[in-house]
């Protein structure tokens, strides 16, 4: 369908950068800068969506034309797109600064030794990349002037973006403070209980969560336009779906409490953390 081959662009652009990474970082074994790699992703995947058909113009047709100004996309597109590129900023800063500072990543220990599985990771980052914007790309082929105007929903979706970022940057914040003060000697806290980290065990997670699930949602109306088949907006809830499956079951929330209870496992205060405190929902204990 022409809609999604609209999609195409940014597609390749994904699949492309981490390419371009892999073959740069895999014969080095050098992990540190993945998540860059996938900040960078979602920044310049981000970019081709919007722009392309300009783009495209300009350097393959040849055409003396200049890059639309910013007031000629939909305040929609222009939302979203900058949801994207600050949460992509904001991740990307923190988390390669974090891995220059500890001197790598330590889930990739095993990992970056095996060229061809390492490799994989980067592909599946672009696949991450891709399908977790979804929501955007496929807004941002949508021509402007069909763009229906912003209402109650989308200011609701919004501010379920911005609270759900702030909820992310805090307990992130209070992470690393902790930390901060467990390196300076002062406290001896094996791990952290206070702030977010007191209604739930991984809240920088479910902060991610919540910044998807708002992106799809602001997405949904013009998702719904005629211009796009019905199913659209179905085939775009595999951003916050995936993005859950992820954090909760895979990569993000697994991982961590296997290493914790490998750790703490027998720890009196521990076992109260984890009796007390959800794993991720707040106030939602699960079976």
């Amino acid at each position: 369908m022409a809609v999604f081959s609209r999609l195409l662009p940014s597609l390749a652009s994904a699949y492309a950068l981490q390419t371009l990474f892999a073959l740069a970082f895999v014969p080095q074994q050098n992990e540190t800068y993945f998540d860059l790699g996938g900040s960078l992703g979602f920044l310049s995947t981000t970019y081709i969506s919007l722009y392309y058909p300009a783009l495209k113009a300009k350097f393959w047709d040849g055409l003396s034309t200049h890059l639309p100004a910013l007031s000629s996309f939909a305040p929609r597109q222009l939302i979203l797109s900058a949801a994207v590129g600050i949460w992509a900023s904001r991740m990307g800063i923190f988390l390669v600064s974090r891995a220059i500072k500890a001197g790598g990543d330590s889930r990739f220990d095993e990992i970056k030794r095996k060229p061809g599985v390492f490799s994989c990771y980067w592909f599946g980052q672009a696949s991450w990349v891709f399908l977790t914007g979804l929501p955007v790309y496929l807004c941002n082929t949508l021509p402007s002037h069909l763009h229906p105007a912003l209402r109650m929903q989308d200011y609701a979706a919004l501010g379920l973006i911005a609270g759900s970022f702030l909820f992310e940057v805090i307990a992130d914040y209070q992470k690393s403070s902790w930390r901060h003060k467990k390196n300076s000697k002062q406290h001896d806290e094996k791990f952290i209980t206070g702030g977010l980290w007191s209604i739930s065990r991984h809240p920088n997670y479910l902060g991610e969560l919540g910044i998807w699930t708002g992106i799809w949602a602001l997405s949904s109306s013009a998702l719904r336009t005629p211009y796009f088949p019905r199913g659209t907006i179905l085939l775009a809830s595999l951003s916050p779906a995936m993005t859950y499956f992820l954090l909760r079951k895979l990569s993000g929330v697994p991982p961590l409490e296997r290493q914790a209870q490998k750790r703490w496992g027998d720890d009196s205060q521990w076992k109260e953390y984890k009796n007390s405190v959800p794993v991720f929902w707040p106030w939602y204990k699960e079976a």
